[in-house]
Order: structure tokens, then sequence, then C-alpha cells
């Protein structure tokens, strides 16, 4: 393609043809001028040109209300802002970007033009930013800017802002409305446009006018895919802001019935559910103005005219079909139930529309479908999402619950659940999860609604529940699962586990008699979990919820049925509480020590408690105290390295107690000191120790009866700690008791300080004796390494006695051997047979001697002989070796 070669134009003489009043008339000449412009840019505008273009449009606006003839032109040129700016340098996108941000900004409000040309033009020019016409020729020296060069302008001068403005110009003009809003629809799929148009209140303004009269069917598509990008790329609550005002809702309420009734396509059921969606996200930010448009009611009519027969006119030819928008409706009816029952204002709506009636129709086993009836995987799905929408509605309408049967219904559902049959469940759905090949998601979905109704503590349903034999029903559920693989255990098995011991905790907590349904039967399920294995606390499925609620289950069916808690005891049901204390959770001791503390009551209980033995022997008294000294290390009470008293006044309180002080409050509000009882575990260690008693107790030493002096003056101290505490709160609210009373709360309060003092010294008493018994200890064990000591001296002393000799020896031998040597050479030589030995050196240590020669020795020791010497001569001998040691040789010979 050839270039073009493009030369300047002078725009500040078409600027001042327009401005100069002598010139200003020249309707025709101005209007030749504007043709010539149009032209000579027709390949692109240069950015240094486009601050004068906008310019020149500004000024034909604002003529052209007189003046229809500068339409054709201002359109010409409008049609060429379409088209890529054009750029000499690479750098003139960054040098002219606010030039050019500036000049987009003016382009949005060429909408104020009274001229429908003009604004369809300018529409489609703004449109062309997201799909610009290809280059129609090269011109020379130019290059086009980056294709979303404009795109990124227009955000930065907030032409989306302008444009939203200039709406109210466009709302009796069609084809105009819906040119802005396809070009609003591309602008606010960009963050930062749809900041501006927030900003503006786009979203109400849009929204208002979801209900104009439409002919095309383009308005209530585009306005909904306006809101769904503000809702995904703006600020969400801001926009919900918006729509939460009463004119909106309307319009959303008459679009959203004017479909539902009377739309039958495709294209208009998908646009009903976006609808949908959105006044859904309204709910949740305010259901009142639903309510007060009477949408709110609508809807729950919507929601269950297909289970529960109705006269309105509304519903009267209304059929769902079983498509997939339809299904989807259905599902967002049923969780716009859920979203409006935040609100009790919606509970009158619920009951008057039977809501409860119409959910429990799909708490059912499923069946063959017949010929209106969804397909299988559908039917499921709207099963569960049922059931979980009546697990929040349920216990606001118990009297609706009652008359539908519920409990019986559910209870009948869980039989099929458990039941095996032919049945096994898709999992697809959201709700679903964890039940494909089996029912487990209709047990889970199931369970969780009996637990939101029984949690409400309606004694008449509670009742109703176990008169019907739910206890026994749930047990040999759990059973089941218990004894099950634990191969295949999953996080919906451990959730339908945790549900079912809550509800057997919440109904059997208070009523004796439920106690005894639970039975033996009860604690060995029970048994089971509580011996689960402690590496799978963590494993992040679930257990350690599984583990609470089982303990919880303990407190609530177990404990205060006298049958049930000798069974557990028997079982060595103890044993394991004490084990679970040992692992010393800190989530877990408080209400492991409650346990601990409720079966104390129990006379057979002391005597499993002090027979458990932990780790490395420990006992159950000395994991108390180590949890005792533990719980103070935490709280920062203070005392010395022995556990010993050092704040007369305060003995329990710890660091944070301190910094907290002393606030007034009602007579009706509990003080720091009385809240710490429930919040740590002290009391509890107290109440224990209270039953099994202070003293004589196994595997505590010296100075664990330190600190379980305190332990045993702990309510002692807890009420000194309160008094302080009252005296503080009249001192910070400057109230003067009378004399009388002053004085005895100076009396209680220095009898607690007493009692304090004196519990010290107690303690100061058994540590001096402590210690002087250390110190017993110490010389006892010094004595003896002293006597080792002066026996081994004894021993080094002989052995250097025995030297000295065997050195005196030596001499002596080696004198005799010198006076032998010179007899022998005065004598005349003789040979010497072989008989003749030559007398050796031995050492007076354990020396070896080769066998065959001769040994002479005088004063030898007897261990080295074997018995005694002769007293009138030496004897020689010939000694063997044999292992080592030196024994006598019988084959002796003896030299004269």
């Amino acid at each position: 393609m050839a270039e073009l070669t493009f030369k300047s134009m002078d725009l500040n003489r078409v600027i001042k043809l327009f401005e100069d009043p002598f010139s200003r008339e020249l309707t025709e000449r101005q209007v030749r001028i504007l043709k010539k412009v149009a032209k000579h840019y027709c390949n692109g505008i240069p950015l240094k040109d486009l601050a004068q273009i906008i310019q020149i449009l500004n000024l034909c606006a604002e003529r052209v209300e007189d003046h229809k003839e500068f339409v054709d032109p201002m359109c010409e040129i409008l049609k060429l802002c379409g088209l890529p700016f054009l750029k000499e340098k690479t750098s003139d996108e960054l040098n002219y970007a606010q030039v050019v941000a500036d000049s987009l900004s003016q382009l949005g409000c060429m909408m104020r033009v009274p001229s429908s040309q003009v604004r369809m033009q300018l529409c489609n020019a703004i449109i062309n930013f997201y799909n610009p016409d290809p280059v129609r020729q090269q011109v020379e020296g130019f290059q086009p800017t980056a294709v979303n060069y404009k795109v990124q302008m227009a955000e930065v001068g907030g032409l989306a802002e302008t444009l939203i403005l200039s709406m109210t110009l466009v709302e009796n003009q069609l084809r105009e409305k819906l040119s802005l809003l396809k070009v609003l629809q591309l602008l606010s799929c960009s963050p930062e446009n749809c900041k501006r148009i927030a900003k503006a209140e786009g979203a109400s303004r849009i929204c208002y006018r979801l209900s104009d009269p439409d002919s095309s069917g383009q308005l209530l598509f585009r306005s909904s895919e306006i809101l769904w990008n503000l809702l995904e790329n703006g600020p969400k609550d801001e926009i919900i802001n918006q729509l939460s005002n009463t004119e909106c809702i309307y319009a959303l309420k008459d679009s959203f019935v004017r479909l539902l009734t009377n739309g039958f396509k495709h294209y208009d059921r998908q646009l009903r559910n976006d609808l949908l969606v959105i006044t859904t996200l309204i709910a949740e930010n305010s259901v009142l103005p639903l309510i007060e448009s009477g949408f709110a009611k609508q809807l729950i009519l919507f929601a269950t005219f297909s289970e529960v027969k109705s006269h309105s006119p509304l519903v009267k030819s209304l059929k769902l079909l079983h498509n997939h928008e339809d299904f989807e409706m259905k599902k967002l009816l049923f969780n716009m139930i859920v979203v409006l029952s935040r609100d009790i204002s919606a509970v009158q709506l619920f009951s008057d529309g039977k809501v409860v009636l119409a959910l429990f129709n799909y708490v059912k086993a499923y069946e063959k479908p017949g010929k209106h009836d969804w397909p299988a995987s559908r039917f499921e799905d709207l099963q569960l999402h049922a059931i979980a929408t009546l697990a929040t509605v349920g216990p606001l309408l118990l009297e609706d619950y009652m008359t539908c049967q519920g409990n019986t219904r559910i209870l009948l559902f869980l039989e099929w659940c458990a039941n095996q049959d032919a049945f096994s469940g898709q999992g697809n759905c959201f709700h679903g999860a964890g039940g494909r090949g089996n029912k487990h998601a209709q047990m889970r979905y199931s369970l969780r609604l009996l637990r939101s109704v029984v949690s409400i503590g309606d004694e008449t349903v509670n009742q109703d529940l176990c008169d019907q034999g739910a206890i026994n029903q749930l047990l040999g559920i759990l059973r089941k699962i218990v004894n099950g693989s634990s191969e295949n255990e999953d996080a919906i098995l451990l959730e339908i586990q945790t549900d079912i011991l809550f509800i057997l905790s919440t109904v059997c907590g208070n009523d004796l008699h439920r106690k005894d349904l639970f039975g033996s039967e009860g604690v060995d399920v029970l048994l089971q979990l509580l011996n689960m294995d402690q590496s799978k606390y963590y494993s992040g499925l679930g257990h350690n919820k599984l583990i609470f609620c089982t303990l919880d289950c303990v407190w609530c069916c177990v404990i205060g049925c006298f049958s049930s808690e000798d069974y557990f005891l028997e079982k060595e049901g103890m044993f394991i509480i004490l084990d679970l204390l040992a692992l010393n959770m800190k989530s877990m001791n408080n209400l492991v020590l409650g346990i601990l503390v409720e079966f104390c009551d129990n006379p057979k209980t002391i005597a499993h408690i002090t027979a458990w033995r932990g780790k490395k022997n420990e006992t159950a008294p000395k994991l108390l105290l180590n949890m005792w000294k533990q719980e103070e290390a935490e709280l920062e009470v203070k005392q010395d390295e022995y556990g010993r008293i050092i704040d007369a006044q305060k003995p329990l309180a710890g660091q944070l107690q301190e910094d907290q002080g002393v606030t007034p409050l009602p007579a009706n509000c509990f003080s720091f000191a009385v809240m710490e009882v429930s919040e740590n575990t002290r009391a509890k260690i107290y109440s224990v120790f209270s039953k099994l008693g202070f003293e004589n107790l196994p595997g505590l030493s010296v100075l664990d009866y330190v600190t379980l002096s305190v332990i045993s003056r702990y309510l002692d101290f807890k009420v000194g700690e309160i008094w302080h505490e009252i005296r503080d709160e009249l001192k910070a609210e400057n109230i003067q008791p009378v004399t009388s009373d002053q004085e005895a709360l100076e009396i209680v309060i220095k009898s607690a300080e007493n009692t304090s003092k004196m519990v010290a010294c107690h303690q100061t008493e058994m540590i001096e004796n402590y210690q002087q018994m250390e110190l017993q200890e110490e010389q006892q064990k010094y004595a003896e390494i002293q006597a080792n000591h002066k026996q081994s001296e004894m021993v080094m002393k002989s052995w250097d006695n025995f030297v000295a000799r065997t050195s005196n020896y030596e001499a002596l031998k080696k004198a005799k051997r010198l006076q032998e040597k010179s007899i022998e050479s005065s004598r005349p030589k003789a040979k010497l047979n072989s008989s003749t030995f030559h007398a050796t050196q031995i050492s007076p240590l354990n020396t070896t001697v080769p066998c065959g020669q001769l040994v002479a020795v005088e004063s030898t020791p007897s261990q080295l002989t074997g018995g005694p010497l002769a007293d009138t001569a030496i004897a020689l001998k010939r000694v063997p070796i044999r292992g080592g040691a030196l024994q006598k040789d019988k084959n002796m010979k003896m030299l004269d």
C-alpha cells in the first residue's frame, strides 16, 4: 500500500472563522471549511491536532440547534474520531496522554447536541474504540496509536461518567438510548469505568428505566448486562445500595413478572434469571424494600406454586418446563427464601405462602419419575436444596413444622437413607458433595435440618422426636458408621456423626428418662469414638469437631444417669478421659475437666482416678498439679521459684487481671474476678482435688504440696479477691460506706490477707524442711564419698609399701648376683650339662615366665608360689603358665 503524503492544516484559521464576529455568520463558508477538515483528516487525526479538532466540534455544537447544516460535517468529523489516532513519534502517546484524555471527555459532551444523527454517530465512534476499523491508507511520517490507547485514555478522562450523566437527555428517544446503552455496556467492562459510573449513580439511573416501553427487546437486555458488569467489576456495596431504593425494586419487579408470565423464548428465560440474581443480591443487603414493594410475596408465590395450589391470577396459567432455565430459576427461588428469612418480617409471608409444606414435598424417597416429574439428577438437586432451605426456615416456623409432622417425615426419610436399596446419588450438584453412589448427601442435610430444629430447645418438638424413637434410630445410624471401615472416612461422614451427637446431646441434656434410653448402647459408641487415634485430630477433615461433640455427649447423655455412669466406668471410660486430659490440649482441657468434675459425684470414680497412670508412671494428682502450674504461668501469677505466694492481697491474680484494673459495673454484670473462674481451669482442678482430698496423694513430691496448699485454699482466696474488688469499686465510684460497713469490709479483707500469709508461712516451712532434707541427703552422700576416698587411700598406701619392698628385693638380688659372679670367676670353669638352668629376674607384678627357664627366688611372696616357703632354704621351682595365673608344679627340682 502506497503511503499518503500528509500536509498540515492551519486549524487556527478554522477556529478564528467560527469565533471572529465578522465571519461568525458566514455559515456556508463554515460548512465548506468543516467538510474540508473532514476530508483532510480522512485517514486519521494526528495527536497534535486533536485538541483543536475537539474545539471546532464544540463550536459547532453551540450553533447546531439554529443551523442544521452543521450536522452532516459534524458527523463526518465524529466518524474520524473512531479511527486510530496518528502519532509521529513513539513518545507521542505519553506526551499527549493528558490532552487526549481531556479531549475524549469533551467528546462525550457532544451528547448534548439536540440531533439524533450526531448522537448516534458519537456512539458509533466510541464503539469503534473497541472494534477499530482497519487503516484505510498509511500516512507518510505517521503511525497509528496502539489498539487500546483510546480505551485507556477514555478511562482516564472519565468518558463513562460523562455519558451516564447524559442519559436524561435521551430518555424518550429509544434509538439513541439503545446506542448509549451499547456504549455503556462496553465501557462497564473496565473496573475504572465502573467506579466512574458508580460515582454518577449510574446503577440507579439505569435500573429506573428497566420497565420502559421497548419494542426491540434490547433495553432490558443491555441494562441488565450493564448492572451485571457493575456488580462484578465495580464497588459492589455501593452499587447494591443504589439499587436498593423503592423505584429500582418496582422496576425489577415489573420486568421480572413480565418475563416470567409472558416470556416464552429461551432468551427471555435467561434474562429473567439474571434479574432474579440481581434481586437476590439486593435482598442480601436489605430485605425491607422487597417486602414493602410486594415483590417478596410474589417471589414466595413463584417458589411454591408448583407444590402448593394457589388461586393467584399470576400463576393460574403458569407452568414450569423441565428445561435448564426453569430448573435454575427454581433453585434461585429457594435461595431467595433463605435470603428473605434474615428479616423477621418475612416470616409471616412464609407462613401465608405455606413455604414449609411446599419444601417438605421434597423430603421423600425418590421414586420412578412420571411424565411431569423432574429427571432423577435434577430432582436430587432440588431435594437437597429444599432440605437445606428447610434447615433455615424450619426453626422460624415451628408451628408449621409440627403441623406438617416434620419430625415424622425426617425420621422416615432418614430410615430410607440408612437402607441399602437401588438408589444412589449422582453427587453432581453443590449440595450433593460426597454423595455420589450413596445417600450420604441426603442424610447429611436431613440431620442438619433436625439439628437446627432441636437447637431451638422447644420441649414439644424434642418430646415428639423422642416419642417416635429418634434416640435409638440415631444411635443405630451412628453405630453403623463408627463400625464401618475407617478407610472410607471423609468430611461428610464426620459431619453426619457430629450432627447426630449434637442432636442426642440436646435432646438428652436435661431428661433422665432420655438418658436411660441412651443407655449402654450409646456408651459403647461413645467409647469407640473416644478411642480415636489422636493423630487424626489435626487431619483437617473434622475429627477435632467430632471429639468435642463426643465429649459433650458424654456430659449430656451419660452424666446424671447412674447406670450409664457405672457402665462407663466399668468399661474404663475414666481412664480414656484422663488420657485425653494428659494430652494437654488447651482447647479441650476445660471440657474434659468439667466432665471429670461431674463424674467425681459418683463415689466409684475416685478409685479409677487414683488407679490411673500416664506416661512415665504419672498419677492423676501429679497431672492436675502440672496443669495448675501451667495455668498460673500463663496468667503470670506472682510466685517465687517454688510456687510460694508473694502478694498476700491477691494470691491468685495474674498480670492480665492487674492490668485490667477495676471498672465499676452494674449490679447484674459479673466482675473480672468472677468471670475468670469460668475462663480458666483452676476452679475445676480445685473441685477435683476437693473430691480426691489434699493429703496422702500418690506421685507427689514435697514441692508439689507447696502448690497444693494454694489449691486447697482456692475458694478462700477467690472470696478475698472479690472483696478486694468491691472495695476498689467503691473507691473508684467515690462511695464511702457507713462506719459499721467499712469496719466489716476491712475485717473481711484483713482476714483474707491473713489466710494468704498463713498459707505462705506454711509453704515456707515446707520449703525449709525440703531444703533441710536435701542438705542431709547431700551430707550423707558426701560422707559416703569421703569413706570411699579413705578406703582408696589405704589401698594406694599398701600398694606403695609393696612397691617399696619389691625395690629393696631387686637391690639385694643384684648384690648377691655380683657376689656369686666374683666367686665363680675365682673357681675353675666347669662345663654345664643340660639340666643346669640359668637364673632369671622376675617382676613382682603379673610377669609371664617362659617354660624351661630356671627361676631363683629369695623372699618370694606367697601369692607367687602357691603356699608358704620353708624356713631353712629357698625353694626353686619350675612353674608353668596356665590361663594367665601362676600355679604350683609337682615336678620340681631342687638345687643344692
